[in-house]
Formats: structure tokens, sequence, C-alpha cells
């Protein structure tokens, strides 16, 4: 019989249910780019696909007690009412279904303190749930649209890492990141620090303290898996934590 440390992670990634066109069906459809299952798959681990649904807190408990690790994946703005504001005229139409499928989940696996990833919009609701606020339209801040420049072109950029932190370990002091964020993290939440920046200091990463494995990047390591190590970091953890439960 094969041991746990020889059975493959079973990673959970949330997703989008909203309409989509296929062929000849235009119909109400899950999805989610096959990248973030590339990432999962790359790094020796198996994906498993969650989407928007009817979601409480029993439900969560469920589904990640049959999974190794989470990954949030990116997608529409975080709905604004959750921290506390009144959206801004360029802030999305809010997906209550998802927000309330992440927040759920976030609060599973952290009282779990199951391996998590949070990219992007994934990082943006994990600092909400903790109590953090979000920047509604980063180009109000820095003068340009320089991290989401539409038209589905990521911006690659340099970003200072704190070495001294479990992405540090990771990926060293620095790290090259696809962005293609709007928003971002402004008033950070509770048990939760800041460990990158871009170089005018917006905030691009930050970690659970005390986590396992708690990481949540605002860029999008699916989109440069020529470097996996982030994926190999979450696989590794869940591996870990399925040894030791």
């Amino acid at each position: 019989m094969a041991s746990n440390d020889s059975k493959k992670p079973v990673i959970g990634l949330t997703s989008y249910r909203q309409r989509a066109v296929s062929g000849v069906w235009d119909t109400d459809a899950v999805f989610l780019p096959g990248v973030y299952i590339d990432g999962v798959t790359n790094a020796g681990g198996i994906a498993v696909v969650v989407p928007p649904q009817p979601f409480d807190a029993e439900s969560a408990a469920a589904v990640l007690s049959s999974l190794d690790g989470l990954i949030v994946c990116g997608g529409r703005d975080v709905d604004p009412e959750r921290y506390g504001q009144e959206p801004g005229e360029h802030t999305d139409q809010p997906d209550t279904r998802r927000d309330i499928l992440e927040d759920a989940l976030i609060a599973e696996a952290l009282r779990r303190d199951l391996p998590l990833l949070a990219i992007c919009r994934g990082s943006q609701i994990l600092n909400v749930h903790q109590g953090g606020t979000l920047i509604q339209h980063l180009p109000d801040v820095v003068g340009s649209n320089k991290y989401q420049k539409g038209g589905g072109e990521f911006t690659i950029g340099e970003l200072d890492v704190d070495a001294d932190s479990a992405l540090g370990a990771l990926v060293g002091d620095t790290v090259t990141g696809a962005m293609y964020h709007h928003q971002a993290i402004d008033a950070v939440g509770e048990g939760l620090r800041v460990v990158a920046r871009s170089d005018d200091g917006i905030i691009e990463a930050i970690e659970v303290e005390g986590a396992t494995f708690g990481i949540g990047v605002q860029w999008h390591p699916e989109q440069t898996l020529n470097d996996g190590r982030l994926f190999d970091g979450l696989i590794a953890a869940a591996r870990t934590a399925r040894r030791n439960a």
C-alpha cells in the first residue's frame, strides 16, 4: 500500500461562474484559466475546481476536509461593502456568490492551518477577511494604468521581497511578477504581514503570521510557469501537512 507521502496532494482552486460562450453554447458556466491547473499539476499536485454556489461554514468544512491545500484565484473585484466602502466608478459589479464562497473557505483554511496560496483577487479577499481594506482604483494613486494596461496584457516587473519571510525563502529578495490589477491592498488586515512591494510602494504580497503556509500575492504566478516556485512551495507544504495529520 502506498504511503501518504507518495500520494499527490489534492489542491482546491476557486473559480468563476458567469456567462460563457463555447462552440454553439452560450450559457451560465463554471471555468478557470488552464494555467492555474498547470501550476498545480506541474508541481506534483492534483487540481480540483471549486465553483461559486450556495455556501456557508459547514460547506467549507466539508470541502476542505478532503483537500490538502487551497488556492484562491484571481477574478472580479471584491464587493467594497465587505470593507465598509461604497463602490467607486471603476469597481466591478460584485460577484456575491464568489465573495461568500471564498470568505468561508479562507476562514476554514485559516482555522485548519491548511496550506493557502491567494492570487490577485485572492490576496485582496484574504486581506478583507482579516479586516483590511483595498485601494479601489490604483490609477487614482499612482497616476497611470501601469498595473493593468488592459486587453489582457500583463505588466512584467521586478518586485522587492522581504528575504526574512516564507515568500523570501522560496524566491529570494526579488521576484519577477506578471501583474494585472487595478486594485491593491490598502490597510493591512489583522494577523497579516507585508512581504513584497513594487518600486512605488504598492503592496504586492502578504503572509499569514504563524501559518504553516499562508501567502497572498498580487501578481499572477500562473502566468510565468517557467518559475513555479510558489506552486512548488504550496505542494511541499501540503505534503508535509498530510504527513503530520
